[in-house]
């Protein structure tokens, strides 16, 4: 029987669904758990994590988003290939055939916030056909309390109706396939179809919150964020897109977690966006990243594509026979270190993660503050394989703001507000290579984890600053000479390479590729922040 308690006053019908089947309202994790379990969503191996597979989709489909082209936000939206237009119409007539195809059926509503700040946070509703998708909603939102006052009135900003075994018509739909992540800013409707990968959820509404927040004069950041234990005005932020370590790296014991993923940085500082996790664990080390590999072993953890032995219920997180792209979904109460109210002030280091597939970029370098901006808006990276659909390895890419895909306004909102942010609290500005070194992917060899550790851990108490430096010359920024714990040979990359020939032809056809992408900038930007990119001459 339901629990009436746990079922707000304002319900489903006003997004347009009405002759449901059975509605599980706001259930825990445990009921959560016996759903999936029930209905064969999932599997619970050795000491308690839900263990789903998701199939075709194990990553996002990054091709397959769509915002409503409307004429309340149409001019302040960055239209291109990251959001494409989506006529309202057809919107509206995914969404009727949504409803129709959902009634009868059994739905699980979780009702939730994102922001942990409460003048900023969005009240967010998630609708799922499958009881894990919920489960999911709920470790990565942050929770309302079970006050029964609360859950009553809550009233969502947004609603996220997420359907995986409903498709687009992409004749009819005018989609390109049948999986679909449509938003409807001013409807305040989030439409997911197509596709069982629970990340879309996640990142549907953080897109809803990189348009929201800088009008605000916030701004949203994807990036982790942690403080030192010991003094609280030591924050820092990691920039990065998935792959490249901003989980793993703020995961730090010495070090209090904020959050892994999304943050807003106020006028009060920086706020996590989530109540949750969700990190990458394929090769997952229990040596290397501790805190990360003890929620792979805990109830209330979703393990997605992650091999499981179905006799035993062992892991096997080495296992990349589904995917690379394995993940760990978890409530932040599952970490030692945190900040429970996901809140922390101003950050005082802001770091710039890369997984540099070309080998070139050294494991850390200082920047001034046109460098970072540089750097800010061309977001140079390495899609890591299995991270979206068709990526098989590793290969040079760049992403505006380190999170292309989410950011709805033109880049140069978010970079103008983290240069006055910058500017402001004076933060120190980081490029760190967690990449290759040595070589390019195939000859070289991933940078070790620990030397990036020791030498984030020297910048972030000051200490590196305090020790020679040289500038990189194509690049311009400046390289450590020496680092506690790290080989002084590790920190020049040309001396890491067998050839310095090869390594300066691939730095110069590294540096063309940032000028060539940094062409669409130009117009935008000033002649300090162009003159701040690499050299070719």
């Amino acid at each position: 029987m339901e629990n009436r308690d746990l079922v707000p006053d304002y319900q489903l019908d006003q997004v347009g669904l009405h002759h449901l089947g059975q509605v599980y309202w706001n259930r825990s994790t445990p009921e959560l758990y016996e759903h999936a379990i029930r209905r064969y969503e999932a599997q619970i191996a050795h000491l308690g994590p839900l263990v789903v597979s998701m199939g075709q989709h194990t990553g996002r489909a990054a091709k397959d988003k769509y915002v409503v082209d409307e004429p309340n936000t149409t001019r302040d939206i960055w239209w291109g290939k990251v959001n494409v237009k989506y006529a309202e119409e057809k919107f509206n007539a995914l969404h009727q055939r949504m409803t129709a195809y959902l009634r009868g059926k059994t739905v699980f509503v979780q009702d939730s916030y994102a922001g942990a700040d409460t003048k900023y946070r969005q009240s967010v509703r998630v609708v799922n056909e499958y009881a894990w998708h919920n489960l999911f909603a709920r470790n990565m939102f942050i929770q309302v309390p079970r006050d029964r006052a609360l859950i009553k009135a809550f009233v969502p900003d947004f609603t996220v109706l997420h359907c995986p075994n409903f498709h687009a018509d992409p004749e009819d739909d005018l989609t390109r396939s049948g999986t679909f992540v449509a938003l409807h800013i001013s409807k305040k409707l989030v439409l997911i179809g197509g596709t069982a990968y629970a990340g879309e959820i996640k990142k549907s509404i953080f897109t809803v919150l990189n348009f929201l927040l800088p009008a605000q004069d916030v701004l949203s950041m994807h990036c982790s964020a942690n403080v030192s234990k010991n003094n609280p005005d030591d924050v820092a932020i990691f920039f990065g897109l998935s792959g490249t370590g901003k989980t793993t790296l703020s995961a730090d014991p010495d070090r209090m977690l904020i959050g892994d993923d999304e943050h807003g940085w106020s006028d009060k500082g920086v706020f996590n966006f989530e109540g949750g996790c969700y990190a990458k664990v394929i090769k997952l080390s229990k040596t290397s990243e501790p805190e990360i590999y003890e929620c792979t072993r805990r109830f209330g953890t979703i393990l997605e594509n992650v091999a499981m032995n179905t006799t035993l219920r062992r892991l096997d997180l080495d296992d990349a026979s589904l995917t690379e792209n394995t993940r760990a979904s978890y409530p932040l109460s599952h970490v030692p270190n945190i900040v429970p109210s996901g809140s922390a002030g101003h950050p005082r280091s802001v770091i710039f993660l890369t997984a540099d597939a070309f080998g070139v970029m050294p494991p850390i370098a200082r920047l001034t503050e046109d460098q970072a901006m540089y750097h800010f808006i061309s977001g140079y990276t390495a899609k890591v394989a299995g991270t979206e659909k068709g990526v098989k390895e590793p290969s040079a890419t760049f992403s505006a703001c380190f999170g292309a895909p989410f950011m709805v306004r033109h880049p140069f909102v978010y970079a103008q507000l983290l240069a006055k942010k910058i500017k402001e609290h004076k933060a120190a500005c980081w490029l760190v290579n967690t990449g290759w070194s040595g070589g390019p992917y195939g000859k070289g060899s991933r940078m070790k984890i620990e030397f990036t550790r020791a030498l984030l851990k020297a910048a972030l108490d000051g200490s590196l600053e305090k020790v020679p430096m040289k500038p990189e010359p194509v690049f311009g920024f400046l390289v450590p000479s020496k680092c506690p714990g790290v080989p002084a040979e590790i920190l020049d990359p040309r001396s890491t390479w067998s050839s310095p020939s090869d390594y300066d032809a691939q730095a110069k056809k590294l540096a063309v590729l940032f000028k060539e992408n940094f062409v669409q900038f130009k117009d935008q930007s000033s002649k300090s922040v162009q003159d701040a990119g690499p050299r070719l001459g």
